[in-house]
């Protein structure tokens, strides 16, 4: 069956067929939208790989929103969202365009992520040792700070023995101390880590549901498929 032929498919949702409608209406609009231009030429390899992609994020939102129904989420009518290029990356192309566009998808995340916690942070960025203080220095080549830890020893021994305002040379190393101030805080990254392990837990379920709970029809398979004709990639 092609498209826009009555009955043709989208793929089966555990065994139920879901029609191709919403992927043909997807293509439609971006064949009529403002980058038309740029999209790759109708019946080429690259056009097959476009539609298989669109499925496929049509395929993700129909999975979710069934799976919000069995657990009786209500995902609400709220607007699209954008997701910034890190989380996009994690999730993938495919899951972060159902993410961004889809409400039953970001309802599903926050059901299937919700016991996810964070690893522990650890010590500080800086040598796996928390800053303890930053360096005014002077150089031959103008003002900067520096964590002493990160200096070569000797140069910070002759530093000290000095004191602040007397330059010092050591090897190929002339600075001058211009003062000290304690340092800031490390940030915080028990947020940015916990975000991560949530959609890295996303990203698992949603490949063990799609291939537990979908089938594909043929041209429609996942387009990084190795065993379908239009990817470049085999080897």
């Amino acid at each position: 069956m092609t498209a826009g032929q009555p009955g043709a498919l989208l793929g089966l949702l555990d065994g139920r067929p879901l029609p191709r409608t919403e992927l043909d209406r997807r293509l439609a609009a971006l064949r009529a939208g403002p980058r038309a231009t740029a999209l790759p030429s109708p019946g080429s390899a690259e056009d097959r790989q476009l539609t298989r992609w669109v499925a496929q994020v049509v395929l993700t939102e129909e999975l979710c929103a069934a799976e919000a129904a069995a657990r009786g989420l209500d995902p609400g009518a709220a607007p699209p969202v954008r997701l910034d290029q890190r989380a996009a990356v994690e999730l993938g192309s495919i899951a972060a365009a159902a993410f961004e566009g889809s409400a039953a998808v970001r309802a599903v995340y926050r059901a299937v992520t919700a016991a996810v916690t964070a690893p522990d942070p650890g010590p500080g960025p800086v040598l796996g040792r928390p800053v303890a203080e930053c360096w005014q220095l002077t150089g031959p080549d103008g003002d900067f700070e520096a964590d002493p830890a990160t200096l070569p020893a000797g140069l910070v021994r002759a530093l000290r023995a000095a004191g602040p305002g007397r330059t010092v040379t050591v090897g190929p190393w002339t600075a001058a101390l211009a003062g000290r101030r304690p340092a800031p805080p490390a940030p915080d990254r028990s947020a940015e880590l916990l975000d991560c392990a949530r959609r890295i837990a996303f990203v698992r379920w949603l490949d063990g549901a799609r291939a537990g709970r979908l089938t594909l029809v043929p041209g429609l398979e996942h387009p990084g498929d190795p065993a379908q004709p239009d990817n470049h990639h085999r080897h």
